[in-house]
């Protein structure tokens, strides 16, 4: 997976080590992310508190950084908070608050990451990026969490260029942000089967699940 990640980021001009591999546990059997750990994985993405309490006990010696990009309700914030050291779908100010509120001072700040909804789609999370500018402002001026960059799941598309659109829109986004004053620095996006797009368009985090674990337990 590394090497394709490189292939694909060489292709773009872009230094591969600007890319972060994150591993999506989502519903793997335990064996396969401790297998993948062993093989040099270092950054595990989690969906469910449930498993994520799993895969802490069995990975608590190893020197991983921990991503949920979960769907996030408010009664499970205080342990997100406490266990996590990013957040990628962070979509309105309440969450955010919460989040700055129950994170352990004696931790480094909470890394986040504003979902945008790309496309429209009613059934996706994620703000509608006209409400995005705003929202920005508010959680960057949080303590105890700092604001990185976005995030998003695009419409479904199967030819690159179509990919490459969605990736492209999010890009357009963070920067205008920065324009504005803002200093983020990561686009979290693409997955098994829209990563190389997503690489051109300028991604520094990809969350890969199926073609790095193998189809789901």
């Amino acid at each position: 997976m590394r090497e394709k990640i490189e292939v694909a980021a060489r292709a773009a001009g872009r230094d591969p080590a600007a890319l972060r591999l994150v591993g999506v546990a989502k519903s793997q059997p335990l064996a396969r992310v401790v297998a993948a750990v062993d093989g040099g994985l270092t950054d595990v993405a989690e969906n469910y508190l449930q498993e994520a309490r799993e895969h802490f006990a069995a990975l608590q010696d190893r020197m991983l950084t921990w991503h949920f990009i979960g769907a996030l309700q408010s009664n499970k914030t205080r342990p997100v908070a406490e266990l996590f050291d990013w957040v990628h779908t962070v979509d309105r100010l309440k969450i955010a608050e919460r989040l700055s509120e129950q994170r352990p001072p004696e931790r480094a700040p909470l890394a986040v990451c504003i979902q945008v909804r790309l496309g429209g789609e009613a059934t996706k999370a994620g703000v509608d990026p006209g409400e995005l500018p705003a929202l920005a402002g508010r959680i960057a001026s949080l303590p105890r969490i700092s604001l990185r960059g976005l995030m998003c799941l695009p419409p479904e598309e199967t030819d690159p260029e179509r990919q490459r659109h969605w990736f492209r829109a999010l890009r357009n986004l963070l920067e205008s942000l920065n324009a504005a004053g803002h200093r983020l620095d990561a686009l979290s996006m693409g997955m098994s089967s829209d990563f190389e797009s997503a690489i051109v368009e300028g991604a520094t985090h990809v969350r890969i699940g199926t073609a790095l674990f193998g189809e789901r337990g």
